[in-house]
């Protein structure tokens, strides 16, 4: 279990946007998970376009608690772009990512915080990489794959993050509201890692637990999501941005 930052008691300071498709079987339990944390003001669950009731879940969890809020959308336009409905409507002091599929613990929360409460930073990442905590063993290849767009994220943005693919990351709300942001699937880590290393921000990263989930398990993210990030890197690097503006 997490500690509460140094000189910080918890308090309900976070937005938790909650991204979900086709969730049905994790959504009761995550939202149950975030609720109980201390750290939560609000939830928003955004339903991107569920076939299998997530949104009706969502909306009967929604009924017993004035802290959560169900948005939707109509059709699947991917994660990036439920995060931008989520984003709007945020209004706590800080807005976190919290995924609907139990591969990351709410239980983290007051690490994620910590260094925004404390004064550090403006953006905190989580790194699956960097914790003693346990995590899950699964694909070599996926590992590898987030080593190497870490990598390129980081000689484009002259960043030196861990695991920028990680999807545990914490704003101060000013500064994720005053984003433009573009990609509607995954590529939102890398864009949205661009554009706050050209913000100039304080950025920090801390270890997190995983609980990484298998393919037959309902993971979603494929090889065209990680060609696409490779795309986002150079598109959201400076250079990138040069060339789309002549």
């Amino acid at each position: 279990m997490a500690s509460s930052p140094v000189g910080e008691a918890a308090r309900p300071c976070l937005s938790v946007v909650m991204p979900a498709f086709d969730e049905a079987a994790t959504i009761e339990a995550a939202v149950g998970r975030v609720l109980d944390s201390p750290w939560c003001a609000e939830l928003i669950i955004v339903d991107d376009g569920s076939g299998d009731g997530t949104g009706e879940l969502a909306r009967k969890l929604a009924a017993g608690d004035e802290r959560v809020v169900v948005l939707a959308h109509p059709t699947n336009r991917g994660k990036g772009a439920a995060l931008r409905t989520g984003f709007a409507r945020a209004t706590a002091e800080i807005v976190i990512v919290q995924d609907a599929d139990l591969e990351y613990d709410p239980a983290d929360f007051a690490v994620l915080v910590g260094p925004i409460l404390d004064g550090k930073a403006a953006v905190v990442y989580g790194s699956r990489f960097a914790s003693p905590q346990p995590h899950r063993v699964l694909y070599f290849w996926h590992f590898m794959g987030n080593r190497f767009l870490t990598t390129l994220s980081n000689a484009a943005t002259n960043l030196n993050l861990g695991d920028m693919e990680c999807g545990y990351k914490a704003f101060r709300r000013e500064i994720i509201q005053a984003m433009v942001l573009e990609e509607d699937r995954f590529g939102f880590e890398p864009e949205v890692t661009a554009k706050l290393a050209r913000m100039g921000v304080p950025i920090y990263e801390v270890g997190i637990a995983y609980a990484g989930r298998t393919y037959a398990e309902g993971k979603k993210i494929g090889w065209r999501d990680g060609v696409r990030a490779l795309v986002c890197v150079a598109k959201y690097s400076r250079l990138g941005q040069r060339i789309r503006r002549r």
